[in-house]
């Protein structure tokens, strides 16, 4: 879920964007927000969707996403996993165990995986 931008240029900007060529202003509009988002996914090859909070900021907020946050949720809408604050407080390996009760609970596992999604490789963090 993409919200609200941590370190616009107008806002909080961050030394470390900088180096990188990260220079995105806070959006306006849901319009911005979506651009910005569509933007950061093909720049990052992402090969999951995006789902975009509206200018309201009201996903956010609910889910304390601010400034990053990991969740999983199942297929009802239940909250199974909650990391702690990012990025220093993420454990990715507890989120991998998560992932991993929830499909052997729901009988499914990565040889039911679509097809287009690659299989984790092993000894890597997300």
């Amino acid at each position: 879920m993409y919200v609200r931008e941590a370190h616009p240029i107008d806002g909080w900007r961050m030394e470390s964007n900088d180096r990188v060529g990260v220079a995105v202003a806070q959006p306006k509009s849901g319009s911005q927000r979506t651009e910005v988002a569509t933007k950061c996914h093909d720049l990052l090859e992402m090969n999951m969707p995006v789902l975009v909070d509206g200018i309201d900021d009201r996903v956010g907020r609910a889910y304390s996403g601010m400034p990053d946050r990991l969740y999983v949720v199942d297929r009802e809408g239940k909250v199974v996993f909650k990391s702690g604050r990012g990025p220093f407080r993420f454990t990715p390996g507890e989120m991998e165990q998560s992932l991993i009760m929830l499909l052997l609970d729901q009988g499914t596992g990565p040889k039911d995986a679509p097809a287009d999604v690659p299989e984790p490789r092993r000894g890597t963090r997300p």
